[in-house]
């Protein structure tokens, strides 16, 4: 079974980093979003760069298959998006409220309390990232030192999203705990 499907039209960095802790990852396209033929999995992963043309094409695929990702989630399924490293987005294919706003630096940050996601770097200070969120319809669980969100979560039915602006791998810590929290369902 696969834990974590990759959102990318190409090869990726991203994939070996599952594979050195373990986690079988597959790489898919946005055109296999609702096929009878995607085996079902746990955590769907949508790597930074997503909605900048020069680096992918899967924004209009994920913007077709809003209903499918919502569900996804609900059925108990984890989705991770990192930064669209374009100067705004809104993110109208998420069941929940968020923007983004382009703006990469390194900073400390901040935890907004306990939780088990802020595992996603090891060290919270001089923390690289892309951007921050604005009008956030979820729980902030990160913030850089001006008090702009780095972290997002919302749980939707028995399933979370998870959206970061965080501009480095996740540590294998991070990556474990979404697999071990989500049910295996299909997209």
């Amino acid at each position: 079974m696969t834990d974590v499907m990759l959102l990318w039209d190409s090869p990726l960095l991203f994939e070996k980093l599952f594979t050195e802790h373990g986690i079988k990852c597959q790489r898919i396209t946005a055109e296999s979003i609702g096929t009878p033929f995607l085996p079902p999995f746990k955590c769907l992963v949508i790597p930074t760069g997503f909605a900048n043309a020069a680096y992918t094409k899967v924004l209009s695929g994920l913007r077709r298959n809003k209903k499918q990702i919502e569900k996804f989630v609900e059925r108990g399924g984890t989705l991770l998006v990192f930064g669209p490293v374009v100067d705004g987005h809104d993110f109208d294919w998420l069941p929940m409220g968020l923007r983004y706003v382009q703006k990469q630096m390194s900073a400390n940050v901040c935890k907004t309390d306990e939780h088990n996601i802020q595992c996603i770097v090891d060290e919270l200070e001089q923390v690289e990232f892309d951007g921050y969120f604005t009008d956030v319809q979820g729980e902030v669980l990160l913030r850089d030192e001006e008090g702009n969100a780095l972290m997002v979560t919302k749980r939707i039915g028995e399933g979370m999203i998870i959206a970061t602006t965080i501009h480095e791998f996740p540590s294998g810590d991070f990556l474990k705990w979404i697999v071990e929290r989500s049910k295996s369902t299909r997209l």
